[in-house]
């Protein structure tokens, strides 16, 4: 599985981006909002990959950041919503209207989103409710003194806002007691606030 690829940008159509490095020409289909920020321009263009492979078809899917990504895999989480239907959805919303809508419960704004309705907008707040990066960037994401410990929580499937919630607990917690003694104290006490905040959500 790769992560990106880098290289001149040698053509677009509807919501593909044809991508040259190499030698090679990659066709990449990608959100609508996503190609609107790609260099068209002959310059050097990275775009954040994803392979979906099954018996009929082979497809790359391409997206602005690792953000994007983690869009697309979440929302096909939800019952009724494909690859397709990822992008389509993707590319009629902003990823801060979305999460926005999300967290929410606007059901009404994300019906105003072409191909979705009433039923998997509702499906859609059920499961994906906290499930995105707050602010639609990499830098809201480490608002959070824990941000990156917060990300990772969220990847392994718990809600951010409880995540968050765990590692404050958990940092109060080792605060109590006074750190752990260490020398090496800033490391070990991320590794200490991680399984910390395990052991509270999994309470």
């Amino acid at each position: 599985m790769f992560n990106s690829l880098n290289g001149k940008v040698s053509g677009r159509s509807a919501d593909t981006l044809y991508l040259l490095t190499g030698g090679v020409e990659w066709e990449i289909v990608m959100p609508l909002t996503d190609l609107d920020t790609m260099e068209m321009n002959g310059g050097e263009t990275k775009v954040f990959t994803y392979l979906h492979h099954t018996e009929k078809d082979m497809r790359i899917f391409g997206f602005s950041d690792t953000i994007r990504r983690k869009t697309f895999l979440e929302l096909q989480k939800v019952e009724g919503i494909g690859p397709r239907a990822a992008i389509k959805i993707m590319s009629g919303i902003s990823q801060t209207e979305l999460e926005r809508a999300l967290e929410e419960g606007d059901v009404a704004r994300l019906e105003r989103t072409p191909g979705l309705g009433k039923k998997t907008a509702q499906k859609m707040v059920l499961a994906l409710k906290g499930k995105l990066i707050s602010g639609g960037t990499e830098k809201a994401a480490s608002a959070s003194p824990y941000g990156e410990l917060v990300n990772a929580l969220t990847d392994m499937g718990y809600d951010r806002k409880s995540a968050e919630t765990a590692l404050e607990k958990a940092a109060a917690e080792i605060r109590e007691r006074g750190g752990n003694g260490k020398d090496n104290r800033n490391i070990i006490e991320e590794n200490e606030l991680f399984r910390l905040a395990i052991h509270n959500l999994t309470k």
